[in-house]
């Protein structure tokens, strides 16, 4: 079974394609380029490196969210777009849960942190049990300080990944009184392999849906829907 994997939840543009248990190509960048400038164009690169026929994939696993508005939005409507042109099902996967499989079998509690400015990161923990992905706090945004209250009331070592983590680490290392490390830096950020990893395990579960009933999951409302509110403007 053939994968391809988008994820644009953050400043990192990354594109994938994985078939069965083998990683054919990976095309990661993180540079002052916006999406809409860079993932098709990488997309269509990988293609051409690997001789993908799109043709032949199976599915499209996608970062759902949260995430970066405008990131989300471009890649879900370049996965929407292909999806529906070549008539495959979608594979929605948690920005979160994606990040948090780069570091696939780690024994501890793995905390990926997302910086979504005002203080607040999206984030969750989770852990593995018999090779299963576990979530021990579901994704939300919320404040960095009601995180670490959490992961000391939870009282387990506990590694963190994510470009919070640039952000954060001197208030954590600061406040969370538990034993804790940060991944290194190749594996702290997203990478569409991960997010093949998991698709395919949501998809051999049946964890799919077409291009029309594919949604983001943005956790909170965006800068401009925050300002309608606060003018008393619907949304």
């Amino acid at each position: 079974m053939k994968i391809l994997a988008i994820d644009s939840s953050s400043l990192v543009a990354s594109v994938a394609v994985m078939d069965d248990d083998k990683l054919i190509g990976e095309y990661t960048i993180d540079y002052k380029k916006t999406h809409s400038q860079t993932l098709m164009v990488m997309l269509e690169n990988l293609s051409d490196l690997i001789e993908l026929d799109l043709c032949s994939i199976d599915a499209i696993a996608i970062t759902s969210g949260p995430g970066s508005f405008t990131g989300l939005r471009i890649g879900g409507a370049s996965a929407k777009g292909l999806a529906f042109a070549l008539s495959k099902p979608i594979v929605a996967v948690p920005t979160l849960e994606a990040l948090a499989y780069n570091l696939y079998g780690y024994a501890d509690l793995i905390c990926p942190i997302m910086d979504a400015r005002r203080n607040q990161v999206y984030t969750g923990a989770y852990c593995y049990e018999n090779g299963n992905l576990i979530s021990v706090i579901e994704q939300a945004a919320m404040s960095i300080e009601d995180l670490t209250d959490k992961l000391n009331e939870i009282g387990r070592k506990v590694i963190f990944l994510g470009d919070g983590v640039k952000v954060f680490r001197e208030y954590i290392d600061e406040h969370l009184k538990n034993e804790h490390g940060y991944a290194p830096v190749h594996m702290r950020a997203q990478k569409a392999a991960s997010v093949a990893a998991r698709g395919m395990d949501k998809f051999l579960s049946g964890e799919i849906v077409d291009s029309a009933e594919f949604n983001l999951e943005y956790l909170r409302l965006s800068q401009a829907e925050r300002e309608r509110l606060a003018r008393g403007e619907s949304i």
